[in-house]
């Protein structure tokens, strides 16, 4: 656990790592400490997000009418570089697992399943958003990708933690999906960042050479899909065992007609996405006890890819 790096010291860390920083009017000031009555802080590690849009930096700074801004702490464009918004508490990471945010703060490696949303990611995460739509089909620009690592490895640096103080926003809250990119790759090449001596000179010189993510898909376990599959339906009403996965199988469900959008997004395994999986398999010529509606390897993979929404891991 850490004190927060005041704006200053944010400016020169991130100068120092190589960063050619832009300052949003009023960011050193703009926080939701205030309002919530909450300080920011202390902190334990670093949250990484896609946007999920473009031209969004503003609506970072702002906020939506269900959501006020800051949404983040920094906003880095596809080609507009990388801004600092907040010096303060953001609404970036909401509800998160209390078990990811301890191993965060221990440096534990790899990271525990996010299965719970028990604490406030808010009061202990730096956040990042990346534009990126996080289809899996918007690329991320070498040099975007490039100043991602920078970012993270300055903020670790100043505060004397490794890559393992990094988290996506997927792995910390049920039922997130960004980033777009592997985290493992993106901890590794903060990894070789932090080998380096920082660069201490503006603007930013490449320091070790990364290779830029391909945007991918959002991964669902088939084991823990088919646990759901089994425990939600006669479980009590609102219980989930795998949000992340369940939802992004119901939106897949939705996509192709199998499942009334009334009935996805939840997070819940149940009856009626029973039924409609079971409907899924029929149609893929399955029968009798192999079209019961639990998820299998071919056919969740079947799903996945005609939806285009996800991969999956056995």
């Amino acid at each position: 656990m850490a004190t927060p790096l005041t704006a200053f010291e944010t400016l020169a860390a991130l100068e120092a790592e190589g960063l050619t920083v832009r300052e949003h009017a009023g960011w050193k000031t703009h926080s939701r400490d205030a309002a919530t009555g909450k300080k920011f802080g202390p902190v334990v590690g670093v949250l990484i997000h896609h946007t999920a849009g473009h031209d969004d930096k503003e609506l970072c700074f702002k906020g939506r009418s269900d959501l006020p801004g800051p949404l983040c702490h920094a906003w880095l464009g596809k080609t507009d570089g990388l801004w600092l918004l907040s010096a303060g508490r953001a609404n970036h990471a909401g509800s998160v697992d209390l078990d990811v945010v301890n191993a965060l703060r221990n440096e534990r490696s790899p990271l525990p399943v996010d299965n719970q949303a028990n604490a406030d990611g808010n009061d202990v995460l730096y956040g990042l958003e990346i534009e990126n739509r996080g289809n899996g089909k918007d690329p991320y620009p070498d040099a975007q990708y490039r100043k991602a690592v920078l970012w993270a490895a300055a903020l670790c640096r100043a505060h004397g933690w490794s890559e393992k103080s990094i988290a996506g926003h997927k792995e910390v809250q049920p039922g997130k999906v960004d980033p777009s990119f592997d985290m493992d790759d993106f901890r590794s090449d903060v990894k070789k960042q932090l080998a380096d001596t920082p660069i201490k000179t503006t603007p930013a010189k490449p320091g070790t050479p990364v290779t830029p993510p391909v945007a991918s898909k959002p991964r669902v376990d088939l084991s823990r899909l088919i646990g759901a599959a089994k425990t939600d339906p006669a479980a009590k009403q609102g219980h989930v065992t795998y949000m992340a996965g369940t939802n992004l199988t119901e939106a897949a469900l939705v996509k192709l007609g199998y499942l009334a959008k009334t009935y996805a997004g939840d997070g819940s395994f149940g009856s009626k996405t029973v039924a409609a999986y079971a409907k899924w398999q029929r149609h893929l010529g399955y029968t009798g006890d192999d079209a019961n509606g639990i998820p299998g390897a071919k056919s969740l993979t079947e799903l996945g890819k005609k939806s285009g929404l996800f991969t999956i891991t056995a």
